[in-house]
């Protein structure tokens, strides 16, 4: 016998008309579970033993109109018109999530409500931390000893933390359990903390705020102990009288003195706040002596940003990390360095004294290489001295070396030249010139002459040599002779190289018409020569004629192969996939000249009209 939610055709009702569901034979209850599965639902395999009837019984099989019903509340769901489904918090499922990650496995929730539960962190399979209020223990007393034994001790020593078997003591004949003597104290056991990543860096985990409420207390000791000794010395000050009462008559009209009470206690904070004026930090570094560094803090805010000096973005680069601008700001405007007052981090270490005194500590080191004990530190107006005697040596052994040197060689004319500005004539007159390149106002520079004579004319010639060109010959543009160191014959001289030029074009036809009479041997090797070429044309005639035939042939085979080709090809197409040979259609070597215009030829074209008259 079945049990009841369990026979073998569950869910079947008698106005179900879905002819899926039919069945017959043993394998009907597989075919029943197929269908069950690919109409939405999923059948409860919960365990039968149990007193909950919803985890027995098998969810009934939806018939069609429900099936299309649920398809159609999902689609409006999707499209916005219908509500969206709500889970057992509250919260809208959105619609447009699969299907294989709504549907809930049945050992989730054998109830198939409507939830997303499954799909979040579940809380029992998440790493536990610990809070940030738990810490270590701080202030146990470790040397409090019970005088009786206590239930879940150590049998043998009386101790709480630990049991017998984990005891470090000697084994007791007669253990503290029976006779509640000598029981030891309890070790001191911190506990586990295990944090995340945040809590691992948190500075102030543990920090009791209590102990910020001694520093307080301090400071308000010193404030009171300052305010008790401002009113001694006020009293004493009064009872000497140095000090005026306050009921003077200018006090009575409203008018303040100008040594009055309130004048004094500003004066008073003023020399307080002056005494701890040596203590305070430069603006902008923060010496530390333990660490011996220097830590720069911020800017000073009346100055200007170094990024905001000049704005182009190529001019000086600037380091955010270290606030450095190493190079000069203002260099490409035009500004001279020295009136600008701020021209980068660099121009500091290469003015002033900077420069003068790395040379001299350079000296210093190449003096001591050399065997002079000299320190810059150390005796540093034996080396100034010893440096200023380096120079004036340097200079005159310079100055013998010149003078040497030009004594054996010479050109001292050479060195008393004048400036270069001046053999370059450069001026500083004002030139304007258009867009065409003529000046408009000034005057136009002159051309550089080089060193050789130019326009330079001869022979009555008004242009020079080289300036007229014809069929690869240069001459003389105003005569048009090719002759150079020629005489000038002007426009006479033109008229007779034209005439001349005419002559030499009409000569070769003449020549042509006016042949020399061929001698006997002439003839007879000229009737050789056509004789020759008559024979090579008849045999390459016949090699041609014979080149055609083996063409023909070719394309004849071509033709053949390609008509064997096609109906191979459609043989192939109405035979079935599966059975058609592997690459039976592709064909991997080159095809040849022949082939390809048998396939030129039997290729046949959907838009000829002529197509279906090819076939007849």
């Amino acid at each position: 016998m079945n049990a009841p939610g369990l026979s073998g055709n569950p869910g079947r009702s008698a106005g179900s008309a879905d002819p899926s569901s039919s069945s017959s034979g043993g394998g009907g209850g597989k075919r029943k579970r197929k269908n069950n599965m690919s109409s939405g639902t999923v059948p409860n395999a919960a365990p039968s033993g149990g007193s909950n009837d919803v985890g027995l019984e098998e969810p009934k099989k939806m018939t069609r109109e429900d099936w299309r019903k649920k398809k159609e509340l999902e689609e409006q769901r999707k499209l916005g018109n219908a509500p969206a489904e709500v889970d057992e918090e509250g919260k809208d499922i959105n619609p447009h999530i699969p299907q294989y990650i709504s549907s809930v496995p049945w050992y989730i929730d054998p109830s198939k409500r409507p939830t997303l539960k499954h799909q979040r962190p579940q809380p029992e399979k998440q790493k536990k931390y610990s809070t940030s209020g738990e810490w270590y223990k701080r202030g146990v007393k470790e040397h409090s000893v019970a005088t009786r034994y206590r239930k879940g001790a150590c049998e043998n020593c009386g101790a709480l933390t630990h049991s017998k078997k984990d005891c470090m003591e000697r084994p007791r004949k007669i253990g503290a359990r029976y006779t509640g003597m000598n029981i030891a104290p309890d070790e001191h056991v911190q506990p586990q903390l295990t944090f995340d990543y945040d809590g691992k860096r948190d500075r102030w985990n543990g920090y009791n705020p209590e102990e910020h409420m001694k520093i307080v207390e301090e400071y308000a000791k010193v404030d009171l102990a300052k305010r008790t000794l401002k009113a001694q010395k006020l009293q004493e000050e009064l009872a000497s009288g140095k000090l005026e009462q306050v009921n003077s008559p200018r006090h009575q009209w409203g008018e303040e003195e100008p040594n009055s009470q309130t004048e004094r206690d500003h004066n008073s904070e003023d020399e307080d706040e002056d005494k701890y004026a040596d203590d305070i930090d430069m603006p902008g570094q923060n010496f530390d002596s333990k660490r011996r560094i220097t830590v720069r803090n911020l800017r000073i805010r009346e100055d200007i940003a170094k990024y905001l000096r000049n704005l182009d973005p190529n001019s000086a680069y600037y380091d955010p990390k270290t606030r450095a601008m190493r190079e000069n700001p203002y260099a490409n405007t035009g500004k001279n360095p020295d009136e600008v007052g701020y021209a980068g981090d660099n121009f500091v270490r290469y003015t002033g004294d900077t420069i003068s005194m790395a040379q001299t500590q350079l000296f210093a080191w190449e003096a001591y290489d050399k065997g002079s004990e000299v320190h810059l530190q150390a005796d540093p107006t034996k080396l100034e001295l010893l440096y200023k005697s380096f120079k004036v040596k340097k200079e005159d052994f310079k100055a013998q070396q010149k003078e040497s040197i030009l004594e054996k060689y010479g050109g001292q004319e050479h060195l008393d030249a004048p400036p270069a500005e001046l053999l370059l004539a450069q001026t500083e007159d004002y030139v304007e010139y258009s867009r065409h390149g003529t000046v408009i106002k000034g005057q136009e520079k002159a051309v550089a002459c080089s060193k050789y004579e130019e326009d330079v004319k001869i022979n009555n010639h008004t242009s020079i040599w080289g300036s007229y060109w014809k069929e690869g010959k240069w001459g003389y543009k105003c005569c048009h002779s090719f002759v150079k160191y020629s005489y000038c014959t002007g426009e006479a001289g033109k008229e007779i190289a034209n005439a001349e030029a005419s002559l030499l074009q009409e000569q070769p036809r003449e020549e042509e018409h006016m042949t020399k009479p061929k001698t006997l041997m002439e003839i007879h090797q000229e009737k050789q020569k056509e004789k020759k070429k008559k024979k090579h044309k008849k045999s390459s005639n016949s090699d041609s004629e014979g080149e055609e035939k083996k063409k023909q042939e070719k394309l004849k085979k071509a033709l053949n192969a390609e008509e064997a080709r096609l109906l191979h090809a459609k043989e192939l197409m109405q035979m079935d996939e599966r059975k058609r040979p592997y690459n039976s259609i592709y064909d991997s070597r080159e095809p040849t000249e022949e082939e390809m215009e048998a396939y030129r030829m039997k290729r046949q074209r959907p838009d000829d009209p002529m197509a279906s008259f090819l076939g007849q």
